[in-house]
């Protein structure tokens, strides 16, 4: 904790079963997109044959889930700037549910490509509102290891989506029931979700400052008041104007990071069995690798949960990006090694790029203030689903076309440009209030220029 920081109820409040229910539940949209995404890469063993798919058809199947997330994100962010955390929370999941379902039913790759592009609007939707509500309740001691349970859940999501269509790959059109299942926990999310409270920053910022202790109140306690709150930005500012008030540069270097992390990742979880495959790893060992690297992705994502607020956000994500990026680019030069070879880099892959995964979440809700702060995380995740959605588009033209070797050095290419783009501008938040997270730093004073000396007479 900065030694500077005021108190207050919010920043200070011990960890308490209400923070852990937030969470859990909060993160029930990571967990479906990691299943969403993921099931996918399974269901494309029987679905494509199934619909008889063309390489760039499988390409779209893989991408349009991203694209839509590129959609969803701003304007789930939109939103809840405009109307609230609570709201949106079950609504955004709901949509995911019936669109999930409705994918059992399609006979034709084109209404599946839009069933997926629809799905992604929606999970892009939960981002920034679950993160926002998440964000705006946690106490700054447990705000990085909270919001980067996020990203550990969307891993969680994704291993549950593996074993999951690995029983249902032996069942007739299995791939119909894989892409329905989502539905299930989709229910159980929702119905946790019920009765969360709405943010009482959120009501603050928006002049309902009764219905902010009220809830301030529920949660904390008799005595608790909005008061206590550091105060914030509170003009009628849009994203646009924060940005060119100087909050570009942020924007900018959270585009970058959360890019150069995710086109690997979601390239891999994608088209797994296929790039697993490719490397000739053996019969059957592509969809039992790619569950383990799953797991793996898992435990890198744990350990950096632990190491966040010990290590801080700045040298643990130069650290993820590097390491991570090596062992991919070894993966593109030695792509014929043993298969132990090649499971251990992808191992390393995993578990080092964990960092730089958990801080997807923790870097955008700590740097923007609460009036912007769901618009400027959906742009965020906007944004940087561009490059995944095209990523992902041009893997299995890649590996037809170049092969799996020079598949492997591009990615690890775009992985330690993410180093290069955090060396240079990643912040250090840990210890601080959101409040100072978010402020921008005074601008140096300029130094008057020393007098001339006179020339003596």
């Amino acid at each position: 904790m900065s030694d500077n920081a005021s108190n207050n109820v919010l920043d200070d409040a011990p960890l308490s079963s209400f923070h852990k229910r937030l969470a859990l539940f909060s993160s029930g949209g990571p967990f479906l997109d990691g299943y969403v995404l993921s099931i996918i890469g399974v269901a494309m063993v029987q679905a494509s044959p199934a619909l008889q798919m063309t390489p760039a058809e499988e390409g779209l199947v893989g991408a349009s889930a991203l694209i839509g997330i590129f959609f969803g994100g701003f304007l789930g962010g939109w939103l809840t700037d405009i109307f609230g955390r609570h709201l949106l929370f079950t609504l955004d999941l709901i949509a995911i549910i019936g669109l999930s379902v409705a994918q059992a039913f399609v006979n034709d790759v084109m209404w599946l490509i839009v069933l997926r592009l629809l799905i992604g609007v929606a999970v892009g939707a939960d981002y920034p509102i679950a993160t926002s509500l998440l964000a705006e309740f946690a106490p700054r001691k447990y705000r990085g290891p909270l919001l980067g349970f996020f990203v550990t859940m969307w891993f969680v999501g994704a291993a549950v989506a593996y074993i999951v269509g690995q029983f249902l790959l032996s069942t007739p059109e299995g791939w119909r029931w894989m892409l329905a299942s989502a539905a299930v926990p989709g229910v159980i999310i929702v119905l946790c979700r019920i009765g969360t409270p709405e943010s009482p920053r959120w009501l603050l910022n928006k002049g309902r400052e009764d219905e902010a202790n009220a809830v301030m109140v529920k949660v904390f306690g008799p005595g608790a008041s909005v008061a206590e709150l550091d105060e914030e930005v509170r003009e009628n500012l849009n994203v646009g104007a924060l940005i060119r008030s100087g909050y570009g540069k942020r924007m900018l270097f959270i585009t970058l990071f959360w890019t150069f992390s995710i086109v690997p990742l979601f390239a891999i979880y994608a088209f797994g069995p296929k790039i697993l495959g490719a490397l000739q790893l053996g019969e059957g060992v592509e969809h039992v690798g790619s569950a383990v690297i799953t797991v793996m992705f898992l435990v890198g994502c744990v350990v950096s949960l632990l190491l966040v607020n010990r290590m801080g956000r700045r040298p643990l994500l130069i650290h993820s990006f590097l390491w991570a990026g090596l062992a991919m680019l070894l993966l593109g030069l030695f792509p014929t090694a043993p298969s132990s070879v090649i499971m251990a880099l992808f191992i390393a892959y995993a578990v080092f790029i964990g960092g730089s995964q958990i801080l997807q979440w923790i870097y955008p809700n700590e740097l923007f203030p609460t009036e912007i702060r769901g618009s400027a995380v959906g742009l965020a995740s906007s944004l940087s689903r561009i490059g995944a959605a095209v990523g992902t588009y041009l893997v299995p033209l890649s590996l037809t076309g170049l092969g799996i070797g020079p598949t492997m050095i591009i990615g690890a290419v775009i992985t330690l440009a993410g180093a290069g783009v955090s060396l240079l501008w990643a912040p250090e938040t840990k210890g601080l209030t959101l409040q100072q997270a978010a402020s921008l730093p005074a601008p140096k004073a300029k130094r008057a220029p020393s007098p001339r000396p006179r020339p003596s007479t």
